[in-house]
């Protein structure tokens, strides 16, 4: 195999978490690059990979096994949130490792075309699997209200209404440069600041687009109902609205709800992952050598015997 175009983050540690062995199977529910499949498969792991992402998948077509007969790369051309229904359609009913690496990739950001990123001027589209309501679409044809909401819950921006208004003023927006000066303007930008304002807003309506953070709390679901118990989970996210959702999943997961006297019939449920990492951080060579790796962070969990949750 090629080289990989892009450094995994945390690479190390994920494949530390998920301790892959000769045989087992596993599912790499964010492709992207295929970073960390390639890494489970010189580990003779076979991987059943996913990305809604048309040229993920392509790209990961022009992998080669010269000596296996069927290879042991699987890849699913589908949202994460549905690998549950692809695997039992695959015949495939357990498995013995999922790993997730939620949020825009690195082949993503890196293309002006996807509009993703405003370091590099392309259309304003921002959709993962390149097909419905693009970010121009919203930005275009949405309610104030609703665009404020949009930016000041998936982008925590305080200033969330300012923006909106902007927003609305300069339409049509086509292009991510131009939405950038937007906000920037908005906001009050000086070429001193640390950060981009810029950035939330992106995050933001991006987020809005693809439904990422809906699509992690199904994700995680249906890794629950795959894992076979001992299997493991191994999510990293890159924004604290990600890391949350891990954070509380995997707590109500791995915990057993006590019993309360006003409700004294409720069941006890046995918790359905042990072992649940602490938040778990780049160090600074790694850091060093990819800075978008520097505000990842890595959270594990191994799999119970329980049954998995109906409304997991």
């Amino acid at each position: 195999m090629s080289e990989a175009p892009h450094i995994p983050v945390l690479l190390d540690e994920v494949i530390e978490a998920l301790d892959p062995q000769p045989g087992d199977v596993l599912i790499d529910a964010t492709f992207g690059a295929g970073g960390y499949t390639r890494a489970l498969l010189e580990r003779g792991a076979t991987v059943h990979a996913f990305d809604r992402d048309p040229d993920a998948i392509a790209s990961g077509r022009t992998w080669r096994e010269t000596e296996e007969n069927p290879p042991r790369l699987i890849l699913h051309p589908h949202r994460f949130s549905e690998m549950l229904e692809v695997m039992r359609d695959a015949g495939v009913e357990s498995v013995d490792g999922v790993v997730m690496d939620i949020g825009v990739s690195s082949m993503q950001l890196d293309q002006a075309e996807r509009g993703f990123a405003f370091s590099s001027d392309g259309p304003l589209d921002m959709r993962m699997s390149q097909e419905g309501e693009s970010a121009a679409d919203f930005l275009n044809t949405a309610e104030e209200g609703t665009i404020a909401d949009v930016i000041y819950q998936y982008g925590e921006e305080r200033q969330s209404r300012r923006v909106a208004r902007a927003i609305v003023a300069a339409r049509p927006l086509e292009t991510t440069g131009e939405l950038a000066r937007v906000v920037r303007k908005a906001l009050g930008y000086k070429p001193t600041d640390k950060k981009d304002p810029a950035t939330r807003t992106f995050q933001a309506i991006r987020i809005h687009v693809n439904g990422e953070l809906d699509e992690l709390s199904q994700g995680l679901s249906a890794a629950e109902h795959l894992l076979r118990e001992g299997g493991r989970l191994a999510v990293v996210s890159f924004h604290s609205l990600e890391d949350r959702i891990v954070k509380r999943y995997l707590r109500e997961a791995s915990s057993t709800p006590s019993a309360s006297r006003h409700v004294p019939m409720v069941a006890q449920v046995d918790p359905v992952f042990s072992r649940v990492s602490k938040a778990i951080k780049p160090g600074e060579a790694e850091i060093a050598r990819n800075p978008r790796a520097r505000s990842s962070v890595l959270r594990h969990a191994v799999r119970t015997a329980t049954p998995a949750r109906e409304a997991a």
